[in-house]
């Protein structure tokens, strides 16, 4: 794989070394990703033509990316990759950040890690950085889910965060967007209205939150150690967490045994989880369009049928 020429120059800059090898890593919808070697060190190195322009005051995309895996890595909780650098977009460079390479190189002869007893671990981990909380719910900066703003301006009660900074903030931009029809704006609407007939304050609490946590977004490192990737930090209600955890998958069941025995669900947790994974489901219909309606259209007949 041939880097950009500014790029390729950007990246022996910062790595100190001239690059050896550019191999592509799959898997991403928003940056593209390579898995370069440079001084005999594996790294990964993810860039963005085009980033996302980041509101006045916020962090661009992998300053606020670099600034989350600190926050996270810094609770000792859980595991992340160590960001080597990240630089901001210039008009000959394109958006990167640079990254210790997890995983196992193609030489290696050892069995593959064992994710099943590495989800198990995850459970408990994630359970712990849960246990991290703060005053109110939100962030002292705004960050990115996937490449859309994410406002995590602090407001007192999950029941105003959620519907404000999640909810409303999504419906707003899908409005914008030509994405919001008459009755999906309706239901909505009447959904945020009427969170406390769903959403019990007394049960809530301002935990640290991956907050993108699907699938995708963790790895096993060579060790058989569960990784954290891709954050979009921020402290909101632990079951926001747990319902994106289901939405795509990816989680064996011994995670979600090995969580609840770390720290047991609230009462309703499971009726709860469609509507917090609206959320994602209306951040997936503004990042990749209609092909998304029907899924929240769907979550919204389902959750406000008897509102």
């Amino acid at each position: 794989m041939a880097l950009p020429a500014a790029l390729a120059a950007l990246l022996t800059e910062q790595l100190n070394a001239e690059l050896e090898e550019v191999r592509p890593v799959g898997g991403g919808d928003i940056s593209q990703a390579a898995r370069v070697m440079a001084g005999g060190r594996a790294y990964l190195v993810k860039w963005h033509g085009r980033p996302p322009q980041p509101p006045p005051g916020w962090p661009d995309l992998f300053e606020a990316e670099a600034a989350g895996l600190a926050l996270l890595a810094s609770t000792q909780a859980v595991r992340v990759p160590a960001v080597v650098a990240h630089a901001a977009a210039r008009p000959d460079t394109p958006a990167t950040i640079v990254m210790e390479w997890i995983g196992q190189d193609r030489q290696s002869a050892a069995a593959p890690p064992d994710r099943r007893a590495a989800g198990a671990l995850l459970g408990q981990q994630l359970a712990a950085l849960h246990r991290v909380t703060a005053p109110a719910y939100g962030l002292d900066h705004g960050n990115y889910c996937g490449a859309t703003p994410q406002d995590n301006r602090w407001l007192p009660t999950w029941i105003e965060f959620y519907g404000q900074r999640r909810l409303g903030f999504q419906m707003a931009l899908a409005g914008r967007q030509g994405l919001l029809p008459r009755e999906r704006r309706r239901r909505l609407e009447r959904l945020i209205d009427r969170l406390d007939r769903w959403i019990d304050e007394a049960t809530c609490q301002p935990s640290l939150l991956h907050g993108d946590l699907w699938g995708g977004n963790w790895l096993v490192d060579a060790a058989g150690q569960p990784v954290l990737i891709d954050p979009a930090v921020y402290f909101g209600d632990r079951e926001a967490e747990l319902a994106m955890c289901r939405l795509f998958g990816g989680f064996p069941p011994d995670f979600y045994t090995a969580y609840d025995a770390a720290w047991p669900p609230a009462p309703g947790r499971d009726e709860r989880i469609p509507l917090y994974q609206l959320y994602h489901l209306l951040n997936h219909l503004n990042l990749f369009g209609e092909g998304y309606g029907g899924q929240v259209d769907s979550v919204l007949r389902s959750v406000t049928r008897d509102a």
